[in-house]
């Protein structure tokens, strides 16, 4: 299967139908995040047969010019907001890395790693509200095609509302990693030396693949 599969064959449920009305006249009355073409970023940058790691978040950033369709990145030049902040806090600490330049997260995509939101668009400034019009019944059925896949994925899942989401991954094969949400509210909780970058490459490794390059 390929996500093109999946999406027009999803596309068409009673349920996505109603949501993509709410979704419409929402746009056309509301400030809604990300722009409408940025939706399913994540499905185009990272095809189904390449995911070596699903990263999880809430949903998108609400406010002007952040989101882009891929969880916690943001566009080059856009200042980073404060969960990524903290995810590279993290990354340098893990890793080793520089302090990135850029909030873009497009290289790791183009890498295998699948940046999901469980819930894909936002009103600006109202965090969550659009986390009842359906898209929680959508990403359900995206992570059940994941951990129906055979090769070893890496998912990693951080706050509440993404680990939520592990009901549905049951495949030993694959690898569950759970942290505190990176906002600055849970940070603190044990998202800070939680080293999920250099578990997952570890896994990775184990498994045969080559590893991600994180560093940006």
């Amino acid at each position: 299967m390929r996500w093109e599969d999946f999406l027009t064959n999803e596309f068409k449920q009673e349920y996505f139908v109603k949501l993509s009305k709410q979704l419409k006249e929402a746009y056309a009355t509301k400030t809604i995040y990300p722009p409408k073409k940025d939706i399913f970023n994540a499905f185009a940058y990272t095809p189904l047969d390449q995911v070596k790691v699903v990263i999880l978040g809430q949903d998108p950033y609400h406010q002007v010019s952040q989101a882009h369709g891929l969880c916690f990145s943001v566009n080059p030049g856009i200042p980073f907001p404060p969960s990524l902040n903290n995810i590279f806090k993290e990354l340098v600490d893990d890793m080793g890395c520089a302090l990135p330049k850029s909030g873009s997260l497009v290289s790791w995509a183009k890498q295998g790693v699948f940046l999901l939101n469980t819930y894909l668009s936002v009103e600006e400034s109202k965090p969550l509200s659009h986390s009842k019009i359906g898209w929680e019944l959508f990403t359900d059925h995206v992570l059940q095609v994941l951990n129906e896949q055979n090769q070893a994925i890496v998912f990693i899942l951080w706050g509440n509302k993404a680990q939520q989401k592990a009901a549905f991954l049951n495949n030993p094969q694959h690898l569950v990693l759970r942290a505190p949400h990176p906002s600055p509210l849970s940070s603190y909780q044990g998202f800070f030396g939680s080293k999920p970058f250099s578990k997952t490459n570890s896994f990775l490794t184990q498994n045969g693949f080559q590893p991600i390059v994180w560093c940006l």
